[in-house]
C-alpha cells in the first residue's frame, strides 16, 4: 500500500502547484428602461450596467432567455476589456412582438466554446410590442459606456484597415537588407583582398575602389556625427557605391584574366 500513498501525494503536490485561473465575475449594477417589469417598444434594446472583474482581458457578452430556452433576439458584440476591474455595457433587443424575457445569461471568455462559460444569471421581466419608441433621458452611465464601445469600434476599425506586409512584401524588404549587407561586404573586401595579393598597375587599379568605398564610409559616420539627419539615406548610399566597386572589380578581374596575369605577379 506503500505505493498507494506515494501516489496520492504526487497528485496532491501536483494539484496544489498547478496555476489557478480565476473565473471572471461579473455583477449587475443597473438596467435601462428601468423597472419591472419592462415592456421593450418597437426598435429598443434593454441594456445592462454590468462590473466585472477578471485576471486577464476579457469578453462579455449578454443572453436573454425564457423558461431556460434562448431567446430570438439581438445581442451586444463584446469589445475587449482589460485585466483588472471595471464597468460593461450589454443590450439585447427582441425581434417578435410579445416574445419574454425571464432571465440573462453573462458570458465571458475569449470566445471560443470551451473558454467562454456563463459566469453570471439575473432574472429580469421583459416583454415586447410592436408600438414604436418614446424618446426618453438615457442614465449617465449608458451614455459613458455606449460612448466608449463606439470608440473601441472605431479603433478596431481603423487598425483592420491600416496595410498589413504580405509575405512577398516581406521577402522582398527581406532580400533588399541581403542585397544591402552583400554589396556593402564584397564592396569592401574584394578591393582589400586584391590590395594584399595583387602587384604593380593591378593594385593600385584595385585601390580605386577600395578609396572609394573607404571614403563614402568615412563621409557617412562623420557627417551623420555632427547632423543625424544628413543621410537618411545611407544605405542606398552604401548599395550605390558597394555596386560600383563590385563592378570595378569584375571588369578588372576579366581584364587581368585575359592578360593571362598571374595572381601573384604582374
Amino acid at each position: 500500500m506503500r505505493w498507494l500513498a506515494i501516489l496520492a501525494c504526487t497528485l496532491a503536490i501536483l494539484l496544489a502547484s498547478a496555476p489557478v485561473h480565476a473565473q471572471t465575475r461579473v455583477e449587475l449594477l443597473g438596467t435601462w428602461p428601468a423597472g419591472d417589469p419592462v415592456t421593450l417598444h418597437n426598435g429598443q434594446n434593454f441594456y445592462l450596467h454590468l462590473r466585472y472583474r477578471s485576471d486577464q482581458p476579457v469578453h462579455i457578452w449578454v443572453r436573454p432567455y425564457f423558461e431556460g430556452k434562448p431567446v430570438k433576439a439581438g445581442s451586444n458584440p463584446s469589445r475587449t476589456y482589460p485585466a483588472g476591474s471595471g464597468d460593461a455595457l450589454g443590450w439585447f433587443f427582441l425581434f417578435d412582438p410579445g416574445a419574454q424575457v425571464d432571465e440573462v445569461q453573462i458570458k465571458a471568455g475569449d470566445g471560443s466554446l470551451d473558454r467562454t462559460p456563463v459566469v453570471a444569471t439575473f432574472p429580469v421581466s421583459v416583454t415586447s410590442d410592436d408600438q414604436p419608441a418614446q424618446a426618453s433621458t438615457r442614465p449617465a452611465w449608458l451614455t459613458a459606456l455606449n460612448a466608449a464601445d463606439q470608440t473601441a469600434a472605431r479603433a478596431d476599425h481603423e487598425k483592420s484597415m491600416l496595410p498589413s506586409a504580405s509575405v512577398g512584401d516581406t521577402a522582398l524588404f527581406g532580400g533588399f537588407m541581403l542585397a544591402f549587407v552583400a554589396l556593402g561586404l564584397i564592396g569592401v573586401a574584394w578591393p582589400a583582398w586584391a590590395l594584399w595579393r595583387w602587384r604593380g598597375g593591378w593594385r593600385i587599379a584595385a585601390a580605386v575602389p577600395a578609396i572609394a568605398m573607404g571614403f563614402v564610409i568615412l563621409r557617412i559616420v562623420v557627417d551623420t556625427a555632427r547632423d543625424p539627419t544628413s543621410h537618411n539615406l545611407w544605405p542606398f548610399e552604401i548599395v550605390m557605391w558597394g555596386g560600383f566597386s563590385c563592378l570595378w572589380m569584375l571588369a578588372e578581374g576579366l581584364a587581368r584574366k585575359l592578360a593571362g596575369a598571374n595572381r601573384a605577379t604582374t
